[in-house]
């Protein structure tokens, strides 16, 4: 790592800014999530030591420490003891980690966040339709084959599910996409690994599936998205179902 210039503290603190007085952690650690992912703060540059950040931003050391705290579980962070805290990554890699920080202090509902699941899959599904290459329709097939093998075990149908869904995003070839379905999907997964419970949701979803995969083969835009949206409807409602949240 290399040693932390001196200069860089003066225009991260002068970035920064006071905050108003009172405060809370979440607002503070909003503060630095955005000079973060500003892309003005290389990859591990080192943050100025908590009594500069507390006194630039106008608020104690106490809400400083915990908002670095909260942004190092979340990985956006490094923080070293006897070195100090330093930037993880540029601004695109900070991007999930950014969006699912907000999603989670915004308390956004499921219902919310299934609206948005909805929205991008079926985006996706379009895009994989005129993007796929062999390779891709090779993965999206073999996970499919593997949701039809899974029988009755459904922890092993429910990571076909997902390789599927990996696979069209791949597919799809858009990053920030690949990024918010990531974040989306990663918030709703205490529900998704209780949404398909028995043999009949499985056939459903392997249908539905299906459907998709071979509009994608045929290229045909209009039907994966059409397709992607009956999923998306039945895989709501038993998501909404699972949650208690609808």
């Amino acid at each position: 790592m290399p040693a932390y210039p001196s200069d860089r503290s003066a225009e991260i603190t002068a970035a920064l800014g006071a905050l108003p007085s009172g405060t809370p952690v979440s607002e503070v650690a909003r503060r630095l999530m955005d000079l973060f992912t500003s892309g003005e703060i290389e990859p591990g540059t080192r943050l100025p030591p908590e009594r500069q950040l507390s006194l630039t931003l106008g608020v104690g050391r106490s809400a400083v420490r915990e908002a670095l705290a909260a942004l190092e579980i979340l990985g956006i962070v490094d923080v070293r003891p006897g070195s100090g805290t330093y930037l993880r990554g540029t601004a695109s890699d900070l991007l999930p980690q950014t969006l699912r920080w907000g999603l989670l202090i915004g308390r956004r509902s499921t219902d919310d966040l299934l609206d948005v699941r909805s929205g991008l899959e079926i985006y996706c599904a379009r895009l994989a339709a005129s993007r796929a290459d062999g390779a891709d329709i090779a993965r999206l097939a073999a996970s499919l084959d593997r949701m039809r093998g899974a029988g009755t075990d459904l922890a092993a149908f429910a990571r076909a599910d997902a390789a599927f869904h990996d696979a069209l995003a791949r597919a799809a070839g858009n990053d920030a996409l690949v990024d918010l379905l990531h974040v989306v999907r990663s918030l709703l997964q205490v529900y998704a690994d209780r949404a398909v419970h028995d043999a009949d949701a499985a056939r459903l979803a392997v249908a539905e599936h299906d459907a998709v995969f071979r509009a994608v083969e045929a290229r045909d835009e209009d039907a994966a998205a059409s397709a992607m949206a009956v999923h998306m409807a039945t895989a709501a409602a038993r998501l909404a179902g699972s949650s208690g949240d609808a």
